[in-house]
């Protein structure tokens, strides 16, 4: 899979050292995947989730650190492509708010 954007994840990384390690090894994961559907992604990480978002479009969302992150992407199949939307806190996560900008 291709990752958008490999340069912010990694920003991610540094900015979220505690997330580092599973964050960094989920996308070395997702890169060398190849996912066609969500069932395929539920076989590497099986709490996979679709989210409904405000435009109307479902994003996929990851737990990352034992639970304590979530990363929010767009996975595009057919394309072969994973964009990365936002990566926050449980805490920050399960407030919802973050819903509205996508």
């Amino acid at each position: 899979m291709r990752i958008i954007s490999a340069t912010t994840i990694r920003t991610w990384a540094r900015e979220k050292a505690g997330a580092a390690t599973s964050l960094l090894g989920w996308m070395a994961s997702a890169k060398g995947a190849n996912w066609h559907t969500l069932e395929d992604v539920r076989r590497t990480y099986p709490h996979a989730d679709p989210v409904g978002v405000a435009s109307g479009k479902t994003v996929t969302i990851f737990n990352i650190a034992g639970n304590k992150y979530r990363l929010i992407t767009a996975i595009h199949y057919n394309t072969g492509t994973i964009y990365a939307l936002l990566f926050m806190t449980h805490a920050e996560y399960s407030k919802n708010r973050w819903k509205e900008k996508l």
